[in-house]
């Protein structure tokens, strides 16, 4: 389960998207556009060590306290973005119109 701790999600409100990529792209050695939202990140080579890592810096980036298991459950950005876009509070309408 994963739970938003109250605090803001991002500084501007914005889902984690082009964050997410780029963390991933450290975890994988691989560019950004590279990694299909639809391919499971163990494809990419992801391995436990990575994935704990990735769910410390979700916690201490938006403010949630996740499980371990977050990317087991959620094994693709495709489904992680989903649920993390339905634990994390709406972004402010300035925020998304921006882009």
């Amino acid at each position: 389960m994963t739970v938003h701790t109250g605090r803001p999600a991002t500084a501007d409100g914005v889902l984690p998207h082009e964050w997410l990529y780029a963390r991933l792209s450290l975890y994988l050695r691989r560019a950004p556009g590279t990694i299909d939202p639809t391919v499971p990140f163990a494809e990419y080579g992801m391995d436990s060590v990575a994935a704990l890592s990735l769910c410390g810096d979700l916690e201490d980036e938006f403010g949630l306290e996740v499980e371990p298991t977050l990317l087991w459950d959620h094994p693709t950005v495709e489904s992680l973005l989903a649920h993390l876009g339905s634990v994390l509070p709406a972004a402010p309408a300035h925020s998304r119109d921006r882009h």
